[in-house]
């Protein structure tokens, strides 16, 4: 009787699992819990030392409150510095998006040419920022660049580029113009294979115009992807910082100086650091806000393109 109960406690009893196969749900969310730190502490102390008076030169700050943000706002160059930036962020984004939509359909057909344009495009991509920036600032070198001798074959003579302060904005957006359409352009070009055929072909059998194509169809169903580049771009260019730094360091004077530069002058230059962290919180702010508007919308776009309302 006694072997038998034993028999039985033995068959019933729980076998726990290895304690490998027991951590290995936190395992795998911990390297996710580690980038969740590594992001959350820097923003909260750079929130946190924004309402002191820290100082490179100063280790034992003191707490101002809004200080250093009432500051920020009555400094003379701070509506200069949210024109800059809006200024290059917008122009940059329509313009990419514009250029990107026209070589995308350009190229959404299969063809040898058009491989070898779609393999073209991503050189620009494959430089980095900086470097781009230094070679297209020699190219606009009045002394030895090329753009001046070719610029005088079709009569335009004079032009300063980043030198004078009416066409230093131009300029950069022009840089940032040729190293991120590719970007916005292969994206395009991927939604435009993805979209379904059956729809153009039957306005190709009903007679329908390349226009009325474009409008009713290719534009709407292809909206969640422009939105997407949209939001990719409009983001990087609101802190933008490399190519301006590269190309002339926020200047001629404080004509290109954005808010991401004003961070850098005030918090490494001027090491005041407690002045520069309010420009970063607030362009997180904006981009924050931008964001989101955009995913909402990009979610109405993509259930409108699949036929829901």
């Amino acid at each position: 009787m006694s072997s038998g109960n034993t028999s039985e406690q033995i068959n019933t009893k729980i076998v726990r699992p290895p304690i490998l196969v027991r951590m290995r749900p936190y395992l795998i969310i911990a390297p996710a819990l580690l980038m969740l730190i590594g992001i959350l502490y820097p923003f909260g102390m750079g929130v946190y030392y924004s309402f002191t008076s820290y100082r490179l030169t100063r280790p034992v700050p003191t707490f101002i409150g809004l200080g250093n943000y009432i500051a920020m706002i009555k400094d003379p160059g701070f509506l200069h510095s949210t024109y800059v930036t809006f200024a290059y962020a917008i122009g940059a984004t329509v313009i990419e998006l514009t250029l990107g939509m026209i070589v995308a359909l350009l190229l959404d057909r299969e063809s040898l040419l058009s491989k070898i344009l779609q393999t073209t495009l991503i050189f620009p991509m494959m430089i980095a920022p900086v470097i781009g920036t230094l070679l297209w600032k020699l190219m606009m070198q009045p002394s030895v660049g090329i753009l001046k001798p070719a610029l005088a074959l079709i009569g335009i003579h004079g032009v300063e580029w980043a030198a004078d302060p009416k066409t230093a904005l131009p300029s950069v957006i022009l840089i940032d113009i040729w190293i991120y359409t590719p970007f916005a352009a292969l994206l395009l070009l991927a939604g435009l294979r993805a979209l379904p055929r059956e729809p153009f072909e039957a306005a190709r059998v009903d007679g329908a115009s390349l226009w009325f194509t474009l409008r009713n169809l290719t534009f709407p169903m292809l909206t969640p992807i422009i939105i997407i580049v949209v939001l990719f771009r409009f983001m990087d260019s609101l802190k933008m910082f490399d190519v301006i730094y590269a190309m002339t360091g926020g200047g001629p004077g404080d004509t290109l100086m954005t808010y991401q530069l004003k961070a850098y002058y005030n918090s490494f230059m001027y090491m005041n650091l407690s002045a520069g962290l309010p420009y970063t919180i607030v362009l997180w702010a904006v981009i924050y806000f931008v964001s989101q508007q955009l995913v909402k919308y990009w979610s109405k776009a993509q259930r409108r393109a699949a036929g829901y309302n």
